[in-house]
């Protein structure tokens, strides 16, 4: 049985699969499509499977902007916060992925909450 959950969840390419459909959710959902009007989806995406592999304990180091940083501005709000984690547990949920290790992943977004959620509802 593999040690990481990197490799729990399959490693770099089944990890950048869970991205896609995460995104293809949250860019279908109208409560927080407008986040990403502007943004270079592509871009983004290789940006949230760098980092989903590296606080999985894969074999990778996150290079992107801090998560304030990265959040500047964005006036992100609880219910938006909540809502992008919801698509996030679904799509795990679709690919099948443990719960314990479902419950990894998102306690691991869970920890940048403070520093994504800038707005009150």
């Amino acid at each position: 049985m593999s040690n990481t959950l990197y490799d729990r969840l399959g490693g770099q390419e089944a990890i950048a699969a869970v991205v896609d459909r995460f995104y293809d959710r949250v860019v279908a959902d109208e409560r927080v499509a407008h986040y990403f009007n502007d943004v270079d989806m592509q871009r983004q995406q290789a940006h949230q499977t760098q980092f989903l592999s590296a606080v999985a304990g894969g074999p990778v180091d996150y290079t992107g902007a801090d998560m304030a940083a990265a959040h500047d501005g964005l006036e992100i709000t609880k219910p938006d916060f909540d809502a992008i984690v919801t698509h996030l547990e679904s799509t795990l949920e679709e690919f099948e992925i443990d719960a314990d290790d479902r419950d990894t992943v998102l306690a691991a977004v869970g920890e940048y909450e403070d520093a994504i959620v800038t707005a009150t509802a």
